[in-house]
């Protein structure tokens, strides 16, 4: 029997009905209703997205009425901050004030009812209030950076003070004076290697000796690190490094003393403090594991080997340097503890008296030493802030470990220091620490199952261990995650294996360094602290070991410069990741994803074809995988990030040519070469073009290196001026480090000078059809970390500070 569509049965049981009752039901021509699946799309499509809206705005609700929207309050005034930092010029204060008023008057103004418009007007005023706190601080640090490199007579203070292992010793130095030459914008304070001395200098001495400043480097490429945006707000002003040793200045013969604050007394005495300490720990440990414990208390980092930085770097454990969460954590965590099991002893203490917050209390003074003694960098200020918040939460018996703590201890540091929110320590410890404490939130709301088996006496100790090595690999799981994405842009690689190497290093940090270094550090008055040092020092040799192990398995994979848009998206998804609490939190999910997979699987942005140092010593034709340079050994500090950021490790050294009749040009003076001469010099770049491979350089000693390029164009590279005429006239590209006072060949080949690049910066070159694009590392000089570089010492002012013509003029 054929079954009954539901419109025949209501058809007939509306018929039957009918019938009963003695009336005429009309028959029912109704069609089929159609189900939800077979409804087009575009009929439900309207439907799906105001339901969403609305589900969109209930979640927005729980999550204010959770108190996410404080947050998120962090997020906005570091917006604001980077967004003034980031900008070509500086933004009118009077402007920003007054954008601020409105805010606030608006604010006053409307309703409790609306909410969503209050939250808007107070995420706009906290933008404002990051754009005014980083130009207040611009205005606090006012430092003067030394406009060009020179070799003066430095008579300055020492401030502080770092030994590097090798008997060289950095400081930091309040300039007093300068002469022969006097410089006549002087850095209040510079940096300045000393190689030599018998002995090192106190912190307080005054010290004079002929050294060689340069200013601090700006990107090594355009887009990448400005090394003199964070020399600025350090207030440093040039590095350097003295002709032999310095000598030490005789206070009652030498420059009146100037009189010192309270509070310059202060950090004076604490520096003091802080290198005593370290030269202590260095007498007891020696070699690396003596700088890798003076670098866990101190903060002193120099003396550690470059191989063992290295092998630290690779294996994921450079984290263990810095002085951040974990190291913090760990100090305070065992005080607290310890205080504790002490109390729990005295049964007269641990009865009529709160020990816990007794425990809490003492911990605070722990971290807050510690913290005196770390040189204040910003990865130990954001861990005390957050330790401290943690503690005083305990007086109050209130949650310790929760967002709330976190965005308190970002809006501490951003009002503070907001030029930290473009730095890789704030990026990588905040993010570290959302991540974590996000994960410990949802941790703590898991269903919690009986499990009668871990009850057993037998199986406690291994259910113990296995919960310890398995939060530490969820802790270095949730911190590598979290990392990565600030790891490739600031340093463009990525640590395969260094989940291992934190589950080999964690156990021996926690439970040897971390314990007996606590110890050592109660003992060190008393000098009874060389025993626990040896025991510290066992344990980092462990570590030590573990890193070069890990690292010899290599897996550094290189990532290279990411498209400039991938960046600020996928850090937006990764804050509504963390910051949120309801289902919302997947689309912070999904925005990472979608942006990191059209980063792979899209094309990025066209490899530059030449790189051009801002001095233009060094220059580096990219083809492919491999890059040649003019240099036999180049500056490792500009070719490595090179390296990295185009991800490329292949490098093919300059073929060294002869000629029968070299002048004296070549031994660094500048005279004028001979027309004879300047016919061979030409002739000599030509056969070396017509001799050797194209993109591979052919050098002449310390005079000149020529080569072919891809496009058919010729790039020469002088190092005297002697040479410009040959190279301007069988070239394309010149470049050269000296200040020439003009900018242009004669014959129209591209010039790039030491004066024009120390405006542009470093540049980048790129062939297409249209001619040669050039790419410069500043557009500008408008901002006060980039007005040094359009200083003219000659007249004593500042020239224009606009981008100079570097377009292609042989074209």
């Amino acid at each position: 029997m054929q079954e009954l569509t539901t419109v025949e049965l209501r058809r007939e049981t509306g018929a039957g009905i009918a019938g009963s009752s003695g009336l005429s039901a009309p028959i029912e021509t109704t069609r089929p209703a159609r189900t939800q699946s077979a409804t087009p799309l575009r009929h439900r499509l309207p439907v799906i997205t105001a339901r969403s809206l609305r589900a969109s705005v209930r979640m927005l609700r729980e999550e204010a009425d959770h108190g996410r929207l404080l947050l998120f309050s962090p997020v906005f005034l570091g917006a604001g901050a980077a967004f003034w930092f980031l900008a070509a010029s500086d933004f009118p204060v009077v402007l920003s004030l007054l954008c601020l008023l409105v805010l606030t008057v608006a604010l006053l103004v409307t309703s409790n009812s609306r909410a969503a418009l209050r939250a808007t007007f107070v995420a706009l005023a906290l933008v404002v209030c990051g754009m005014l706190s980083a130009q207040f601080e611009s205005w606090r640090a006012s430092t003067v950076i030394l406009d060009s490199s020179v070799t003066t007579t430095v008579t300055g203070r020492v401030e502080r003070r770092e030994g590097d292992g090798r008997g060289r010793y950095r400081y930091v130095l309040e300039v007093m004076g300068t002469e022969a030459p006097e410089v006549k914008r002087p850095p209040e304070r510079i940096t300045a290697i000393v190689r030599g001395a018998d002995t090192p200098f106190e912190i307080g001495d005054i010290i004079t000796g002929r050294a060689r400043l340069t200013p601090p480097a700006g990107p090594a490429l355009p887009e990448l690190n400005d090394f003199s945006f964070g020399s600025y707000f350090d207030g440093i002003g040039a590095n350097g490094f003295f002709y032999g040793a310095p000598d030490r200045v005789d206070l009652s013969t030498g420059p009146p003393a100037v009189a010192r604050s309270t509070s310059e007394a202060l950090l004076e005495w604490l520096y003091r403090l802080r290198s005593r300490i370290g030269d202590r720990i260095r007498s007891i440990l020696p070699g690396d594991t003596g700088a890798f414990a003076a670098s866990l208390v101190a903060d002193e980092r120099r003396a550690i080997s470059d191989q063992t930085t290295e092998a630290l770097r690779q294996s994921g454990l450079a984290h263990i340097i810095a002085i951040s969460g974990l190291n913090m954590a760990l100090s305070a965590g065992i005080f607290f503890v310890g205080l504790r099991m002490i109390f729990s002893l005295i049964p007269g203490i641990a009865q009529a008296w709160p020990t816990k917050k007794i425990a809490a209390a003492g911990a605070l003074l722990a971290v807050t030493a510690y913290y005196m003694i770390s040189g204040f960098a910003v990865s130990a200020e954001r861990a005390f802030i957050m330790m401290a918040i943690m503690l005083i939460a305990v007086f109050f018996d209130r949650p310790s470990i929760s967002l709330r703590n976190v965005a308190l201890s970002a809006l501490v540091i951003l009002a503070v220091s907001p030029s930290e929110v473009l730095g890789p320590s704030f990026q990588m410890s905040f993010a570290a620490t959302l991540a974590l404490v996000a994960g410990y939130d949802l941790w703590k709301m898991r269903p919690m199952r009986e499990n009668a088996f871990a009850k057993l006496p037998i199986m406690k100790p291994f259910f113990m261990v296995g919960g310890f090595f398995g939060g530490i690999l969820l802790t270095s799981l949730i911190g590598g995650f979290s990392t990565a994405l600030f790891s490739i842009e600031h340093f463009h690689r990525l640590t395969a294996y260094g989940l291992p190497a934190n589950l080999a290093a964690m156990p021996v940090i926690s439970f040897i360094v971390m314990p007996f270094g606590m110890i050592a550090m109660l003992l060190m008055p008393f000098g009874l602290d060389g025993w626990a040092w040896q025991v510290a020092g066992t344990g980092l040799g462990l570590v030590i070991a573990i890193a070069n192990t890990v690292s010899g398995w290599g897996g550094n994979i290189d990532v290279g410069r990411l498209s400039g848009w991938y960046f600020p998206t996928a850090v937006l998804g990764f804050l509504l990741l963390t910051l949120l609490k309801t289902r919302l939190w997947h689309i912070g999910m999904a925005i990472v994803a979608i942006s990191t997979l059209a980063v792979v699987m899209l094309p990025s942005g066209v490899a530059p074809n030449v790189t051009i140092a801002e001095d233009g010593g060094l220059v580096a034709i990219v083809d492919g995988e491999t890059m040649a340079s003019n240099r036999t050994k180049p500056p490792a500090f500009i070719f490595e990030q090179w390296k990295r950021a185009l991800a490329i490790e292949e490098h093919r050294q300059p073929v060294m040519v002869g000629m029968s009749n070299a002048p004296a040009a070549l031994q660094g003076k500048r005279p004028q070469l001979s027309p004879d001469q300047q016919n061979d010099a030409r002739e000599a770049m030509r056969q070396a073009i017509a001799t050797n491979p194209p993109s591979h350089f052919s050098c002449l000693k310390a005079a000149w290196c020529t080569t072919l390029l891809d496009n058919g164009k010729t790039l020469t590279v002088i190092n005297n001026a002697a040479y410009l005429g040959p190279a301007c006239d069988t070239a394309d590209i010149v470049v050269t480090p000296v200040r020439l006072r003009f900018d242009r060949c004669r014959s129209g080949a591209l010039l790039f000078t030491g004066e024009t690049l120390r405006k542009t910066g470093a540049v980048e070159l790129r062939f297409t059809e249209r001619g040669i694009e050039v790419a410069t590392a500043f557009d500008t000089l408008l901002r006060p970390w980039m007005r040094h570089r359009a200083y003219d010492w000659r007249s004593d002012s500042f020239s224009d500070s606009g981008k100079p013509d570097v377009s292609d003029s042989g074209e």
